[in-house]
């Protein structure tokens, strides 16, 4: 069940007062600091209820240290000013970790604020989970030790995408990057370069484009016709998919779309059949892992009224290897951050379709992906049409995962 965050200090106190008048162990404090308001914050409401799902699965459990886990909200306006500000509040209300996922930009402002607190304040450091930022560099060049990813990067979602393609037949070759002109969107353009030898096609054209600011990808879509493209690989989102999906139906383009975000809530909804056909790489689909995924679908859903989807299942899997870590790490007056994110790095837990792991020497996630196709004959229909994804290919942890990078050099604690 969902535990508010005044119902979860509440709980705090009831467990000191029963404690006799005994002094309580300090109860570990997560705050969510993401975009909770405004028109950007349809993904940031999506985080909060996987969040507030899995800490009340932790606090089912036991919570931590003879206290439920207390979770605090904060609302950074969908800016990485807003974040730092939030980030401040959050670590002098007490927070000993924070998590985050909506946008790279942010995510790169809060782990460099998470770095350099830390190097101030040795003996009470905080961490940062990321739940879904996915820039390379965040594990990459900016990597730290009190970072850990538990999303998908750049290079497992295409890697996987172009992988589950041409093993259903379907890629060609002949491919064309279109992406949004900032770190994701180049890191996706870069991944599908890099993967071209190994997959069997020819990158014919690369474009980026400005973010959330074109209303006719007419011409764009004329680009892609002139290079006779097979499939386009993009890791475009919000209004940049749907829009650029709409002007290639319009124009009768026969190419295939091969996407990071086609699942985003809404998406199916506003293209209709003309996303149909279309592929998407995430961690998770509902009919990928027989009973135990429409189990644990089905148990969301009882919790937060919709199935999970998008960025909900790696949250919820994410927050689950940090309750596993917390079993592991003893008891004490004080919270030890070190501890936790040593736990972390160690732990492992089950998903409904494989095994989900912490990689110590860049602190990325490594979990199944699943590769699947918009079709009416998917199980689970999405955003009340006709139409669901249907899992192709379901990829390993160990055959999604990509390389470390070299950019990593990450400094451990002594």
């Amino acid at each position: 069940m969902t535990f508010p965050t005044r119902a979860l200090a509440s709980a705090a106190c009831i467990l000191a007062l029963s404690a006799g008048g005994a002094a309580a162990a300090e109860p570990l404090k997560i705050a969510l600091v993401e975009t909770l308001s405004g028109p950007q914050a349809s993904t940031g409401l999506l985080y909060r209820a996987a969040v507030q799902y899995q800490v009340g699965k932790i606090n089912e459990a036991g919570g931590y240290n003879g206290a439920p886990v207390v979770l605090e909200e904060y609302d950074n306006q969908g800016g990485p000013v807003g974040a730092t500000d939030r980030v401040r509040a959050a670590i002098a209300d007490g927070a000993h970790i924070i998590v985050q996922g909506s946008s790279s930009a942010v995510a790169g402002q809060i782990t460099e604020d998470v770095r350099k607190h830390n190097l101030r304040n040795q003996g009470n450091e905080i961490l940062y989970i990321n739940l879904g930022a996915e820039a390379m560099e965040l594990t990459g060049e900016k990597c730290h030790f009190y970072h850990f990813r538990v999303s998908p990067n750049a290079a497992i979602r295409v890697g996987t995408l172009v992988a589950g393609m041409k093993e259903a037949g379907v890629l060609g070759e002949r491919v064309y990057a279109m992406n949004q002109n900032y770190s994701w969107g180049v890191d996706v353009q870069e991944a599908t370069k890099a993967a071209a030898a190994t997959a069997g096609y020819e990158v014919v054209e690369e474009t980026l484009h400005e973010v959330n600011k074109i209303q006719d990808f007419a011409p764009y879509v004329a680009r892609i016709q002139a290079t006779n493209a097979d499939t386009v690989i993009t890791g475009n989102w919000s209004n940049d998919l749907l829009l650029l999906m709409k002007a290639a139906s319009g124009a009768g383009l026969k190419a295939r779309f091969g996407t990071a975000f086609l699942d985003q809530p809404g998406n199916i909804a506003n293209a209709g059949a003309i996303a149909e056909g279309h592929f998407v790489s995430t961690p998770f689909n509902p009919e990928a892992g027989g009973e135990k995924s429409k189990a644990f679908a089905e148990d969301y859903k009882k919790v937060t009224g919709h199935y999970p989807s998008y960025v909900e299942p790696a949250t919820v899997f994410g927050l689950t290897l940090l309750g596993q870590a917390l079993q592991q790490v003893p008891a004490a007056e004080d919270i030890d951050v070190t501890a936790i994110a040593l736990a972390l790095e160690k732990a492992t837990i089950e998903t409904p379709i494989g095994s989900f792991s912490m990689r110590a020497e860049d602190h990325q996630g490594v979990f199944p992906m699943v590769v699947q196709q918009v079709s009416a004959d998917a199980t689970f229909k999405v955003d009340d049409t006709s139409y669901g994804f249907k899992p192709v290919k379901v990829f390993s942890a160990e055959e999604s995962a990509a390389p470390v990078q070299e950019s990593c050099s990450m400094q451990r604690p002594s």
